[in-house]
């Protein structure tokens, strides 16, 4: 009688064996399609940290916002308005700057965790993390304008030279968007684009999975530079220096602690960096003043550089204060400078008056 061992029927199942093995092993032994070694390396996207619940009480005054989860806060000088996110669900609150007063409330289409405005007097970038849609946003009215269809996730936007540049957090691109409404170029480069910024005709937009900072023409919205950035970065504001093609943006490194200085031109570079412990995480800048604001996320607090010295810039706060829980957002009225800080556990709008 003939073993099964070696009949005809084994060889054609330790063949079948074999083929298996080899095509595990061609799918790097875990049955994914490879997703190349530069993503399977890179380490997850740096968040806030998780706030404790605050030991002291926020300075200034905390207005309570009708809605959960504010995230983008931005503050208009020509209208006098604070424009806040809601999250929970899709709105924007409309603050009065010096009452600190809400006045209106309005639906937008899609979550926005950041917002900017297009320029003074606005229109506010809305971009709907959730429905992958950028509107604009009258701030006298609150009536929703021009809307794109843009890539997957926008997280932030910024106005440039007549265009809007678009960060498509799950997309792997920078969506452009046009005057009209209409769709321009999708820009690739970050893996995980996060913080835009506009300084100089540059856009710096931060790629928070590749701590990279992309920078690119804002007139040709083309290519420029690739820098690394840090150990995580998320977000990116104007320093307010610099003309035509030597702008320059502050870069937050959340994981790292720090704040990365760069210079978007004429030959791109990152000139220093401030250590800053406590997780690093929303900033606004004061040109008037030429302030710049972080909120400390890890601590809840906010903390303020005078850059007015630019021959010597400081590594150190000249301002320390306490803020509302989880501070993952902040605006600047360069008018008063009054500063404006969005607590997202709290549902609240901390009002500070520097002096």
């Amino acid at each position: 009688m003939t073993s099964f061992r070696s009949s005809p029927r084994w060889r054609r199942a330790c063949a079948v064996v074999v083929l298996a093995l080899l095509a595990a092993c061609s799918r790097g032994g875990d049955g994914a399609s490879p997703a190349g070694p530069e993503k399977r390396e890179l380490p997850p996207a740096p968040e806030p940290a998780v706030a404790p619940v605050p030991s002291t009480a926020p300075a200034g005054m905390v207005v309570a916002l009708p809605g959960g989860g504010p995230e983008g806060v931005v503050a208009d000088p020509v209208t006098g308005v604070v424009a806040v996110a809601l999250r929970e669900p899709s709105r924007l609150a409309l603050v009065d700057a010096k009452t600190a007063r809400v006045t209106k409330v309005v639906p937008v289409p899609g979550a926005a965790r950041h917002l900017q405005l297009v320029g003074p007097g606005g229109p506010v970038l809305v971009p709907g993390e959730d429905t992958d849609v950028l509107s604009q946003v009258d701030l006298r009215t609150g009536e929703v304008g021009t809307t794109a269809k843009v890539g997957r996730q926008p997280h932030d936007a910024a106005a440039a030279d007549g265009r809007v540049y678009v960060a498509d957090e799950l997309g792997g691109s920078a969506s452009v968007v046009n005057g009209d409404g209409s769709l321009g170029p999708r820009i690739p480069g970050p893996v995980q684009p996060g913080g835009v910024a506009v300084s100089g005709g540059r856009v710096g937009v931060v790629d928070v999975r590749g701590a990279q900072l992309f920078v690119y023409d804002a007139a040709k919205a083309q290519p420029l530079a690739q820098l690394p950035s840090g150990d995580g970065p998320t977000h990116a504001v104007p320093d307010g220096t610099g003309g035509p093609g030597t702008g320059g943006i502050v870069v937050a490194d959340t994981r790292g602690g720090a704040l990365l200085f760069f210079r978007l031109g004429p030959e791109p570079r990152m000139e220093r960096r401030v250590a800053l412990s406590g997780s690093p995480y929303g900033m606004a800048f004061d040109a008037t003043r030429r302030r710049l604001w972080v909120t400390l996320t890890a601590t809840n607090q906010l903390v303020g550089f005078d850059l007015s010295a630019t021959a010597n810039p400081p590594t150190e706060p000249f301002v320390t204060l306490p803020t509302v829980r989880q501070p993952n957002s902040v605006a600047v009225d360069p008018v008063s400078g009054r500063v404006f800080v969005a607590g997202a556990t709290d549902a609240a709008l901390q009002v500070v008056d520097p002096r």
